[in-house]
């Protein structure tokens, strides 16, 4: 297939890419800077200059693409407050692809999130179906909607799958959540943990995630919901604590209460006991991790480098 994606020199995208190459599929990436025209030239792909913004080059790229991979978003604005106006940019490229894909039976695959799906319980592949419930964080209940949006253009004609990230996808190189809370700890002396630490976040290697992207690409039915997790729960209190032996920090408590003003913008996010399962995705696309756990990769010290100055 000639795969269109968007944020294709992203942290996950960098990673779809050279395993869609590898199973013989030509991709196209969206760059929006020289630095990802680049990188996207040097891993083999082709480049179609532009943002997400660029709605008529999303449409127009979709048109000449056998499928679609949406993985761009705009997470420098997330990451900064602004989630509800990421989340808004994200459903105008959504609605983009869908005029352009309706009625061609061709894939399309966007990348939501499975944190705060099912507080408290394990969330399965079923949960979020419907737009009921309070959204766990600012944000959140956009994305849901965003990702409910992408089932429902099966009824257009398009293959749509979403594909569930935890909020840990995890490997060298990664500068997401786990990278902030190590900078958290180092700036606050401490490796800090939500109340009894014992709230479990999902976690996946970054390979492993790019191997289902490519099952889902060749694979997956119309309207189907996947989960990208390997890990179900990996307990916070067990993270911080390898943060603490890396860093000589100890691993403390912080109360819920003041959560927001030690993790920052990660506050509420952190505290959540958000566990999920992958058993349907495993069932029905056979797809089984097999790459290194969290807390393991975690423990080869990669993300405990001294910053650069």
């Amino acid at each position: 297939m000639r795969v269109f994606i968007t944020g294709a020199s992203g942290w996950i995208g960098s990673a779809v890419v050279p395993e869609l190459l590898d199973a013989g599929h030509q991709v196209i990436g969206l760059a929006r800077s020289d630095a990802s025209a680049d990188a996207l030239t040097s891993a083999g792909a082709e480049v179609r200059r532009g943002t997400i913004d660029d709605l008529g080059v999303l449409r127009d790229a979709a048109a000449e693409a056998d499928g679609v991979i949406h993985l761009a978003f705009k997470h420098d604005i997330a990451f900064t407050g602004d989630f509800q106006g990421a989340a808004t940019a994200d459903r105008a490229a959504i609605e983009a692809f869908g005029e352009a894909l309706a009625g061609s039976g061709k894939p399309f695959l966007i990348a939501s999130g499975v944190l705060g799906l099912a507080p408290g319980r394990v969330a399965t592949e079923e949960d979020g179906q419907a737009s009921d419930g309070e959204a766990p964080f600012e944000g959140a209940g956009a994305r849901l909607a965003n990702a409910q949006l992408t089932v429902a253009l099966a009824g257009r004609g398009i293959r749509s799958s979403v594909v569930r990230l935890p909020p840990t996808v995890h490997g060298d190189g990664d500068k997401g959540f786990m990278a902030t809370l190590v900078a958290v700890a180092r700036d606050k002396g401490a490796a800090g943990y939500v109340g009894d630490g014992a709230n479990r976040w999902p976690a996946t290697h970054r390979a492993d995630v790019a191997r289902l992207f490519r099952l889902a690409l060749e694979h997956a039915p119309a309207g189907s919901t996947l989960h990208a997790v390997a890990e179900e729960g990996v307990p916070l209190r067990e993270v911080a604590e390898v943060f603490g032996r890396h860093l000589g920090l100890p691993a403390v408590s912080v109360p819920p209460e003041d959560a927001a003003e030690h993790f920052g913008w990660l506050g509420g996010p952190v505290g959540l006991d958000s566990p999920a399962s992958s058993a349907l995705t495993r069932e029905s696309l056979g797809w089984e991790p097999a790459h290194p756990g969290l807390l393991d990769d975690l423990g080869k010290g990669h993300y405990f480098a001294a910053p650069a100055e």
